[in-house]
C-alpha cells in the first residue's frame, strides 16, 4: 500500500512519515514548495530527512499558482500577519489529492497536531481544511500525532494503519515529539518555532508595501527575503545588501523588473528598479555608496544602467532613514 505525505522537513512531519512507513506502508514525501518556505534552498536537506523518514522524496513547485490562487484572496482570511493558513493546508492538500493515483495512493498523511498553531490546527479550523481539500466524506487525510483525539479516518477504519500505534498529542509543548526524535537518534531536523515567513511580521510588512507599488511576482518572492529595503521620491524600489550571503543571493535573482549595480569600492550588490527616473538613480547611487567606505567630500562614479552618476556618501546614515521602508529581517 502506497501513501502521500506533506511534507516540510519540520520534526512533525517527519515523525507522522515514519510512524506510517514503520507500518509498512511505502510513503512519498511530498514537499509543496510555495516559495515562502525558507530563505534557502533546502531540498536536498529535505531529501536527507526524508530518507531518514523511511520515505522516497519529491518537491513540486507550486509558487506561480500560489501567488495567484491563494495568497491574495484567502476564503478564510489571514493569520496575525500575511499568513492564509487555512487556505494555504487546504491548497495543499487539494495537490496532494489529484496527485494520488499517480502514485497509486490510499491515503494522504500530514504532521499537523492539534492545538499546535493558533490559526491553522484548532479541531475547527482542521474541519474548514478538510472541506477545502474536499475530503469531509472520503476521510482520506491521516493525521498521526494527534488521530486518537480525533474521528478515525478511512486508513483507520478499513485497518490500513493501526490505530494502536497513532498518538494523541496536543498543544503546543514538543516534549512527546522530540522524545520519538531520540528514539529513531535523529539529529538533523527543523527547530521548533521555525516555519513560513508569511508568519514573519517584517516580511509581511515587506509584501503590504510591495503590493502598493507594483503587482507581485514568483522573483519577488525571493527579493523580499534579502537587503535592506528602500522607497525613493518618485517612487523606485532600491535592495541593498548588507552581507555577502545578501550580495550572493541577490544576485542569483533574475528579475526584469530591476537593474543591478555595484560601486567602485568594496561595497554591497543594489538592486534598483528598472524604470527608476533620473533622480531615483543618483539618490539610489547616492545611498549605496553610503553603505561602502567611503570618503566624505569625495566624488564617485557610480554607473546604473550604462550611466554614469557622480555622487558623494551622505554625512550620516541616519540621513537614509525617510527612505527606509523596512530592514529587518530575521
Amino acid at each position: 500500500m502506497n501513501a502521500l505525505a506533506l511534507f516540510s522537513g519540520g520534526l512533525d512531519s517527519m515523525l507522522a512519515t515514519k510512524i506510517i512507513a514503520d507500518m509498512g506502508i511505502n510513503v512519498t514525501a511530498l514537499h509543496i514548495d510555495i516559495g515562502f518556505g525558507n530563505k534557502k534552498n533546502i531540498n536536498e536537506t529535505l531529501q536527507k530527512r526524508a530518507l531518514q523518514a523511511s520515505a522516497s522524496f519529491l518537491s513540486i513547485d507550486a509558487r506561480e499558482e500560489y501567488i495567484q490562487k491563494i495568497l491574495f484572496d484567502p476564503l478564510y482570511g489571514y493569520g496575525k500577519n500575511f499568513n492564509p493558513c487555512i487556505d494555504c493546508h487546504g491548497y495543499m492538500f487539494r495537490i496532494a489529492k489529484a496527485m494520488m493515483d499517480e502514485f497509486d495512493a490510499s491515503f494522504i498523511v500530514t504532521g499537523e497536531v492539534l492545538g499546535q498553531r493558533p490559526m491553522s490546527q484548532r479541531g475547527k479550523a482542521m474541519k474548514l481544511v478538510n472541506k477545502l481539500a474536499n475530503d469531509t466524506e472520503e476521510k482520506l487525510i491521516l493525521r498521526p500525532l494527534s488521530a486518537k483525539l480525533m474521528a478515525r479516518t478511512t486508513p483507520e477504519i478499513n485497518g490500513w494503519v493501526d490505530r494502536e500505534k497513532l498518538f494523541g498529542i496536543s498543544g503546543r509543548s514538543r516534549d512527546i515529539q522530540i522524545k520519538l526524535a531520540k528514539q529513531y537518534n535523529w539529529e538533523d531536523y527543523e527547530s521548533p518555532g521555525g516555519g513560513c515567513l508569511l508568519t514573519d511580521i517584517h516580511y509581511s510588512q515587506r509584501i503590504r508595501e510591495h503590493i502598493a507599488h507594483d503587482n507581485f511576482s514568483v522573483e519577488d518572492i525571493e527579493l523580499l527575503k534579502f537587503g535592506r529595503h528602500f522607497r525613493l521620491t518618485d517612487g523606485a524600489k532600491l535592495i541593498v545588501g548588507r552581507s555577502q550571503e545578501d550580495n550572493a543571493s541577490l544576485k542569483k535573482i533574475k528579475s526584469d523588473k530591476y537593474v543591478s549595480f555595484n560601486t567602485p569600492i568594496f561595497g554591497p550588490l543594489a538592486l534598483l528598479s528598472k524604470n527608476a527616473s533620473p533622480q531615483d538613480k543618483a539618490l539610489a547611487a547616492k545611498i549605496v555608496i553610503t553603505y561602502t567606505k567611503s570618503t566624505q567630500g569625495e566624488i564617485y562614479d557610480i554607473c546604473i544602467d550604462d550611466e554614469i552618476y557622480k555622487v558623494s556618501p551622505f554625512e550620516s546614515k541616519n540621513s537614509l532613514q525617510k527612505y527606509f521602508f523596512d530592514s529587518k529581517l530575521s
